[in-house]
């Protein structure tokens, strides 16, 4: 739960604003390692398509490092097919000069209620002695509600340890698409995002935030642990560590945060396909949104699409999302049934659930873009050179 936004809500606006907190708020982490190559990350890429196009899911990590990179080639070819690019939040929206104050408007009370009003006595002393440590104090934060100050000490243990929102997948891929000048938009508004982020119950703000401040030497090791499992894409530990934690601990929030929204997005998506007779669109949004039954793969597969995992480096094994409880046993139950022989070539099987099973990945759909993908691999090998200072962020204005 307490590192809920790394996988739901775009960073840059939070980044930005808690930069003075994060440096009172940071837990020190240990000398940041020099960057080594490492392989790239394996991608957590879905392709859903009907009969004359498709759109790809692409699951993000809203805070990446300068090792997180190349991507993989499957992102790569993705990206160079796609004739247009859709985040959660559109770049312009996303950089817009007003956000700030909006921001901060939300962030505040303005009830006459203050942080150590609302927080139990002992809460209270709990994070008092965290901020302490940094030459800090809770009568500093007292104008901001829970939800802030434990995105700031979130922030501040990640940027220690060397992440950063610049490099998070989002925003290089708006860099990658402004440079390409491929359209880009949004699933929704940056006011709905705002009002998303500051709508918590306060019981479950306070949940939150006691996590953090009962343990926070334990911090740094709990966001390596689930950086490493979103950049293996092992889709179980995500699923335990990210959704399955949310739902149980704060449901209310999971409600709104994770279902309602992928409510929202779905019927956008299938208009995406349903009508749009050619050209491919590449949606970004945080991994959490990928997982589960509740999860943007399988509604699709539900509405009858050809859902298929993309991962050139994975084992068949690693195709299917993470279910849980009774739904793996069904799902295990299931598994290893013969194909459909009366399946025809465009139509896909049907579980005993009703549901589509997905296709084989055809491997040739963009060969068209690899060209472009060659031209653009020196850029995206070194995302650092391509990251803008913060006050210049604004990516340049795609053309449309």
């Amino acid at each position: 739960m307490r590192f809920l936004k790394l996988f739901v809500l775009p960073l840059f606006t939070a980044s930005v604003l808690s930069a003075s907190l994060t440096s009172a708020t940071a837990i020190a982490a240990g000398d940041v390692p020099a960057a080594t190559a490492k392989a790239p990350p394996v991608p957590l890429l879905w392709k859903v398509s009907d009969q004359d196009n498709a759109v790809y899911l692409l699951g993000s990590f809203h805070l990446l490092r300068a090792d997180d990179y190349p991507l993989s080639s499957d992102i790569d070819q993705a990206f160079a097919g796609a004739g247009k690019l859709v985040f959660e939040v559109a770049p312009e929206e996303m950089f817009d000069p007003t956000v700030p104050q909006r921001f901060m408007a939300r962030a505040r009370y303005d009830d006459g209620r203050t942080l150590s009003k609302v927080l139990p006595a002992d809460l209270r002393e709990k994070l008092n002695r965290v901020l302490a440590k940094n030459g800090s104090s809770l009568a500093q934060l007292d104008a901001l509600e829970p939800w802030f100050v434990n995105l700031s000490l979130v922030l501040g243990v990640s940027q220690s340890m060397g992440f950063s929102p610049q490099l998070g997948l989002d925003q290089y891929l708006m860099r990658q698409a402004a440079e390409a000048g491929k359209p880009t938009s949004g699933l929704e508004t940056m006011e709905l995002q705002l009002q998303v982020m500051d709508s918590g119950p306060l019981p479950e703000q306070i949940t939150a935030l006691r996590e953090f401040v009962d343990k926070p030497e334990d911090v740094p090791g709990m966001l390596d642990e689930i950086h490493s499992a979103w950049r293996n894409a092992d889709l179980a530990m995500l699923d335990e560590k990210a959704r399955v934690e949310m739902e149980q601990k704060t449901p209310e929030t999971y409600r709104m945060v994770n279902l309602e929204r992928n409510e929202a997005w779905v019927p956008q998506i299938q208009k995406m396909l349903d009508e749009s007779k050619q050209g491919d669109t590449l949606v970004v949004v945080g991994s959490l949104h990928l997982l589960g039954n509740d999860g943007l793969v399988e509604r699709l597969r539900s509405k009858g699409y050809t859902v298929e995992r993309v991962c050139s480096t994975c084992a068949p094994a690693d195709g299917p999302v993470p279910v849980i409880g009774a739904e793996r046993a069904f799902a295990a139950k299931d598994a290893g049934k013969p194909a459909d022989p009366k399946r025809g070539k465009d139509k896909p099987a049907k579980d005993a659930s009703g549901k589509q099973e997905s296709s084989k990945h055809e491997s040739g759909k963009h060969e068209s873009g690899k060209h472009e993908a060659g031209e653009a691999e020196a850029a995206r090998q070194d995302p650092a050179k391509h990251e803008p200072a913060r006050a210049e962020a604004k990516p340049t204005a795609p053309s449309r």
